[in-house]
């Protein structure tokens, strides 16, 4: 049964009407019966009875946590006056407001990379990864400056930033990377971020051609002259592929990194004088971990599901005419979408990767370390645990607690003691682990515990436990205990105020699966169709409902944080008391939450952060308008 048929029957009535009286006068748009006019698809439809690759075979086996850490390298910034040709600032919102004060660039190529030194991922010598060693060898990839993950980015608010972004990709049928499309867009998430710098999915650039970005780096509402305590601030962020009917693909294919910003209290400096500061690990004890579930063939190369009556993987194919979809720079979409080729409800692989390295493990001082999980994809779910394997003769093995800085990279009120965390594809957690309490030669491990469907729709419900859980990575406890100045903060940011006075209008947005693909309110993603108006300056209160019971869909809109205010009828838990801008919304679940829309004009979308359930089509465009112009 559909949530929808349930409701019918008078089922969820009592959580509903508590989320319609929050907002006193303001009435919920409710989901149409009937959006037909929405749905255009015709012909066949992705078989229900295709047996993705995680269920038919399994990856070459290795060792796990014999591979070393890949630990990104910091972007370094350029002179502007090497840019050709020069910046434009007439093509960017409040450019002049927001000088750039920092110049990047990066370049985005096809090379080979080594998940792991053991064959067939690598050429056989130990601890050789990554770009390292033989360059024949290695799965074919993308990714940015010669890497995957791209370079990890430190800014800082008040210190916009300027990145010019070049696609060296070979042309389609010309690369050996196959399953995705060379005409990339490149999202800041959650960056308050103009909607012509954002990387929404319209904004694609092709081989040839470059995308410029102008990062404001201010807290949204308070552009100008914030307090130290500003409640706006945010801290992990990450970029990603955003790409037009090919998100999933582009990327699994190595298009994701991190974006660190930082400000006075969250300042990057763990022996910082000043005393608003947090005094957090930093340096070499503050490392970003992106995690990346992948299949691999036999031969170590990357696999994507598709499916073709001949067996062969399919290409991008050109449309027989160019369509015309909003991208800014005027460039049509000449490429047809594959999604009737590819998986449908997800891809997940039995090899957890993180910062594209196949569980591998990393020394550690015994100190304190701020470690920043981010889940990207592209459609598995964690629940990862901390597991203590004591050195031999000292004990068994027991379970740890993590201490939780933030949720979706927004630090909380104050940190909390969790024994597990739920990582759903784009959430990010900051965590301290303190290796000073284990001994020299212990090892913390991390597992994820969450049993997810074969097909990567959603979370079966059951808990994996013993030899079934997941390895994801291990840290070695190494040497004496270390002098360690940095702190865990009694508190960190409080939280906006909810102000229902600004509250112009309420939505409800549903998610469902419909005529062999997923909607949002009963329709496909349309980059030309406007399904919300929303006033600059205004709030609203949005309601996010799954009318299915077997599938989760992590919910994320661009451009602003939001509080939630509801999940099921109950107030949020410690943990969901934040800024976020990712809705774990699971199985017949339904969260209500309050958001604002600040400082900038144009397009932007929400969508579901399973990639696979977003190419898909469920995705709909909003754009935030001048006062009086709204719907």
């Amino acid at each position: 049964m559909k949530r929808r048929d349930a409701l019918k029957l008078g089922l969820g009535a009592a959580g509903a009407t508590v989320a319609a009286s929050q907002a006193g006068a303001v009435e919920i748009e409710q989901w149409p019966d009937s959006a037909a006019e929405g749905l255009p698809q015709s012909g066949l439809v992705f078989p229900d009875t295709f047996q993705p690759s995680i269920v038919t075979q399994s990856s070459p086996a290795v060792e796990p946590f014999t591979a070393p850490l890949n630990i990104m390298p910091i972007a370094q910034p350029v002179d502007p006056n090497t840019f050709d040709p020069p910046i434009e600032p007439e093509r960017h919102q409040r450019f002049d407001d927001f000088p750039p004060q920092k110049h990047y660039e990066e370049v985005m190529t096809e090379f080979r990379w080594k998940y792991h030194w053991q064959p067939p991922y690598g050429d056989g010598t130990p601890g050789v990864v990554g770009r390292d060693g033989d360059p024949d060898v290695g799965s074919w990839h993308w990714g940015f400056n010669g890497i995957t993950p791209g370079e990890t980015y430190h800014a800082y608010y008040g210190e916009p930033v300027f990145l010019r972004r070049n696609n060296l990709l070979p042309t389609v049928g010309a690369g050996n990377v196959t399953f995705a499309l060379p005409s990339p867009t490149i999202h800041l998430h959650n960056g308050h971020t103009a909607s012509e710098s954002d990387g929404i999915p319209q904004d694609f650039f092709n081989p040839g051609e470059f995308w410029d970005h102008h990062y404001a780096n201010i807290p949204a509402g308070t552009p100008f002259n914030w307090d130290f305590d500003n409640t706006e601030i945010m801290n992990t962020l990450w970029y990603h592929d955003h790409r037009l009917d090919f998100t999933a693909t582009n990327v699994y294919a190595g298009f994701s990194g991190f974006y660190l910003i930082f400000d006075e209290r969250d300042s990057n400096n763990e022996r910082d004088r000043n005393p608003n500061a947090f005094r957090l690990p930093s340096g070499k004890y503050d490392i970003p971990l992106i995690l990346h579930d992948v299949m691999f063939q036999p031969n170590g190369q990357v696999i994507w599901d598709f499916f073709s009556p001949d067996g062969t993987t399919p290409h991008p194919e050109p449309r027989p005419e160019p369509v015309e979809v909003g991208n800014s720079q005027g460039t049509p979409d000449t490429f047809d979408s594959n999604r009737l080729q590819y998986t449908t409800q997800g891809m997940t692989g039995d090899k957890i990767t993180v910062n594209r390295i196949i569980q591998p493990y990393l020394d550690v001082d015994r100190r304190k370390y701020r470690f920043r999980f981010l889940n990207g994809g592209p459609s598995r779910l964690y629940r990862l645990v901390l597991k203590v394997v004591p050195k031999p003769g000292r004990g068994e093995p027991y379970f740890d607690d993590f201490i939780v800085l933030s949720n979706d990279g927004n630090l909380l009120e104050a940190p909390l003691v969790e024994p597990k965390i739920d990582l759903w594809i784009a959430n990010r957690f900051d965590v301290i682990i303190d290796f000073s309490k284990y001994k020299d030669g212990d090892k913390v491990q991390v597992w994820n515990d969450l049993e997810i469907r074969g097909d990567g729709a959603g979370p079966t419900g059951y808990t994996l436990e013993g030899e079934n859980m997941m390895p994801v990575m291990e840290f070695r406890c190494k040497g004496r205990k270390k002098p360690d100045p940095s702190r865990v903060p009694a508190t960190m940011r409080k939280l906006p105020e909810i102000r229902m006075s600004e509250v112009r209008r309420k939505r409800l947005f549903v998610f469902d699966y419909d005529n062999g693909l997923w909607t949002v309110n009963g329709r496909l993603m349309d980059p030309n169709r406007v399904d919300a108006k929303i006033e600059q300056g205004s709030a609203e209160i949005w309601t996010f409902r799954n009318e299915g019971n077997a599938w989760a869909h992590p919910v994320h809109t661009h451009f602003e944080e939001f509080q939630i205010l509801e999940v099921n009828g109950r107030p949020p838990s410690a943990v969901e008391r934040a800024r976020k801008d990712v809705v774990s919304l699971g199985p017949g679940d339904e969260v209500t939450f309050f958001s604002r829309w600040r400082d900038f004009f144009g397009k932007h979308v929400m969508h579901c952060h399973n990639v696979v359930h977003e190419d898909h089509a469920m995705m709909m465009r909003w754009d935030i308008v001048e006062p009086g112009q709204g719907d």
